[in-house]
């Protein structure tokens, strides 16, 4: 009967450690997520930045033109 207990506590543990370790991996997800969420930031505020200086460029042209 101790046999059985004990085994069953040791399947328990490891299930337990797999859990963990899934926990781990979901965090690790989820720490990838919120860089690439940056990087995706940085990104649209560079292209809002770009169009800006396009825009006051073609503001100065058209006004050097006319």
């Amino acid at each position: 009967m101790q046999r059985i207990a004990l085994a069953l506590l040791v399947d328990t543990l490891a299930l337990l450690v797999d859990a963990l370790a899934l926990s781990v991996n979901a965090l690790a997800l989820l720490v990838d997520t919120l860089a690439l969420s940056v990087d995706a930031l940085a990104l649209l505020v560079d292209t809002l930045a770009l169009q800006g200086i396009a825009k006051f460029n073609s503001l100065r042209i058209n006004k050097m033109l006319y």
